[in-house]
């Protein structure tokens, strides 16, 4: 009897042992730790998540949630998170899992233990967000709807959550590649406002963290400032970019000492106001970020106090003067941005130590090899932006290799520099051989410059760049056939003008991922060598007036996922070899004189969502293959010749949210 009674001892020892050592389950695939629970969750909680995922769309979605199956542990679905005690849900995170629904499903709200709510990065605006029941979780401390779609006033429900300590309802900028702007563009971004701000935070004295960057805050007047202090006195961060904000920065904000973030920036309607001083007091503050918020005057003298601020952006203050700001630990700085102010410098004394400092913007006053020396070597410098404009134009006295050669002699000191910007910039009398220094970059903007032949024909030798920029500057002639040697390019932009044909050398740029081609002036064909960039994903040419036919080399592009060809000159019918494109999302043409029918091929881009033709010459029947491009969403071809029925196959495309036919000749509309 005593031997059994060991060996149950024994078993329920192990017993625990197995349920305390079980593995953590990470729901979304990095970021939330599950802790160990020994039982299911409740039923009707996974009931209402299962409705929840019912109402979801996943078309363009990067999950399927496979793991929401009824009869399992919701606990161990992905994105949720449970309390091990009780096996109440928690924790809900579908962060960026680009889902798409008609507003948010009443069952969400009977999830009345969430704690963590996130839901950003995902379609899920709709007509009933004014009346969700936020106000149902009360234990919730953080919630997280940036990009996902909402419109309207802030909803009410949200202003009586009294415990949140996270809030966000921005909307942040996503990287379109190329601007590239489909009928998916705006799916993700919030159209917030907020009129009054007061009311918003009175109840939610517990935030930390405050993001609400570009929800409207226009008709809240002055008010904002006097109610974050009087209402949520221990605020960390404060994240108010691009808010339409009214008012200077007002004097109570002083009373929010414990500020770590300070994000204002964009507000650059804002009444005219001096520097907030208050802010050099901040004891913790490591980000401050005012640029183009209207600021004017005197920048004080004094240092900051804080020794651990690492972002300083006062960009775009025109009429902020005053000497480069002080600090009292500049080790810690990591980025210093001003340029568009009106700045001179002062020697930065030799205690100064900027040893952690990445990123660097000046303004024309201060580029002076005088001043960049002064900072001694800058070993962790990445980036660089230099901004000769002098009162919005061209800066003719900073225009020879005696001016700029010190300057990028001193760039080129800097091994670890990859990024540099040069704007309004005047080469004219530049040795190209002063180009040598730049060897080291992966990176190079320049916009607004004057770029004579042989400086540009200089710029091919720079056989490092991923990334080569040219914006609205000044060129001579036609673009040189050096650029093939930059055969490491992943991205070209150039909005620049250029006479004579694209060169065949654009060819050899085989690493090429994003060509964004604007205002260029191309004449004659496209070569056939546009169809040697195999690996391009996206392509934007718009006005480069090429003449003739389309290549069939573009069907080469079989990686591309957008294409956009507007204003572009070419004649002809569209290539039949366009249907080998079978990896294209997105198609734009748009007024670029196309004629003849639509080839059939154009079925074989079954991976299209969005297709938009108008304003060619396109005649003929719309094929029936069309019917076979069943993930589109947008359809618009509109404004071309079509003739005769409209395909009965057209209703085979179940997902269209946009449909336009208009402006041709067909028999049905």
């Amino acid at each position: 009897m005593a031997s059994i009674g060991w060996v149950l001892l024994l078993f329920l020892a192990q017993l625990h042992t197995l349920l305390s050592t079980s593995i953590a389950h990470r729901a979304d695939g990095g970021n939330l730790t599950h802790l160990p629970v020994s039982f299911l969750c409740h039923p009707n909680q996974a009931k209402a998540l299962l409705q929840l995922k019912k109402s979801f769309s996943f078309s363009r979605s990067t999950t399927r949630l496979s793991s929401w199956r009824n009869g399992t542990d919701c606990c161990l679905w992905e994105g949720v998170g449970c309390d091990p005690s009780s096996g109440h849900v928690t924790i809900l995170d579908l962060n960026n899992r680009c889902l798409s629904s008609h507003g948010l499903d009443p069952a969400l709200f009977s999830l009345i233990s969430l704690w963590r709510l996130d839901l950003s990065m995902n379609d899920i605006g709709g007509d009933n967000i004014q009346s969700a029941g936020f106000e149902r979780f009360t234990f919730l401390t953080h919630l997280n709807l940036s990009n996902s779609g909402l419109y309207g006033q802030i909803p009410p429900s949200i202003s009586k959550l009294v415990n949140l300590l996270s809030l966000d309802l921005s909307t942040y900028n996503i990287d379109y590649s190329l601007g590239f702007y489909g009928p998916n563009y705006y799916d993700y971004y919030n159209n917030l406002w907020e009129s009054s701000f007061d009311t918003f935070v009175a109840n939610l004295s517990n935030l930390r963290e405050l993001y609400l960057d570009s929800v409207d805050l226009s008709n809240s007047g002055e008010e904002w400032g006097t109610s974050l202090a009087a209402y949520v006195p221990q605020l960390q961060v404060l994240s108010l970019a691009d808010c339409s904000l009214s008012g200077p920065i007002h004097k109570a904000l002083s009373r929010l000492h414990s500020l770590v973030v300070i994000n204002l920036q964009g507000n650059f309607d804002a009444a005219a106001g001096p520097f907030p001083e208050f802010f050099m007091d901040f004891p913790n503050l490591t980000v401050l970020q005012l640029s183009e918020t209207n600021l004017e005057g005197r920048l004080p003298s004094r240092p900051f106090q804080s020794k651990n601020l690492r972002v300083l952006d006062l960009s775009y203050n025109m009429n902020l003067s005053g000497h480069v700001p002080n600090f009292s630990n500049a080790s810690s700085l990591e980025t210093l941005r001003l340029d568009g102010t009106n700045f001179v410098y002062a020697i930065p004394t030799p205690s100064s130590n900027f040893a952690s400092l990445k990123e660097l913007a000046l303004n024309r006053n201060l580029i002076s090899v005088d001043f960049l020396s002064a900072f001694g070597r800058l070993k962790s410098l990445h980036q660089l932006d230099l901004h000769c404009f002098l009162d919005n134009e061209l800066d003719i006295d900073l225009d020879s290799g005696s001016d700029l050669g010190p300057i990028f002699s001193w760039i080129g000191q800097h091994k670890n520099l990859t990024s540099l910007g040069l704007f309004g910039c005047n080469f004219s009398g530049v040795p190209p051989i002063l180009l040598s220094n730049f060897m080291n970059l992966k990176n190079l903007e320049i916009d607004n410059c004057d770029l004579p032949s042989p400086v540009l024909h200089a710029v091919g030798n720079l056989t490092g760049l991923q990334t080569l920029e040219m914006h609205y500057c000044t060129t001579y002639g036609s673009m040189p056939s050096s650029i093939g040697n930059l055969t490491n390019l992943r991205n070209l932009y150039i909005l620049s003008w250029f006479s004579g044909p694209m060169p065949a050398a654009i060819g050899e740029l085989t690493n090429l991922r994003n060509l964004y081609i604007e205002g260029a002036g191309f004449s004659g064909p496209m070569p056939d060598a546009i169809g040697e960039l195999t690996n391009l994903r996206n392509l934007y040419i718009e006005f480069a007036w090429f003449s003739g036919p389309m290549p069939a080399a573009i069907g080469e592009l079989t990686n591309l996922r957008n294409m956009y060809i507007a204003h572009c000159g070419f004649s002809g019918p569209m290539p039949p070899a366009i249907g080998k494109l079978t990896n294209l999302r997105n198609m734009y043409i748009v007024d670029s004189g196309f004629s003849g029918s639509m080839p059939a091929p154009i079925g074989n881009l079954t991976n299209l969502e969005a297709m938009d033709i108008h304003g060619c010459q396109i005649s003929g029947l719309i094929p029936y293959a069309i019917g076979q491009l069943n993930k589109l969403r947008w359809l618009v071809l509109r404004g071309c010749n079509f003739s005769g029925s409209i395909p009965s196959s057209i209703v085979n495309l179940t997902q269209l949210t946009m449909l336009d036919l208009s402006s041709n000749s067909l028999n049905d509309v």
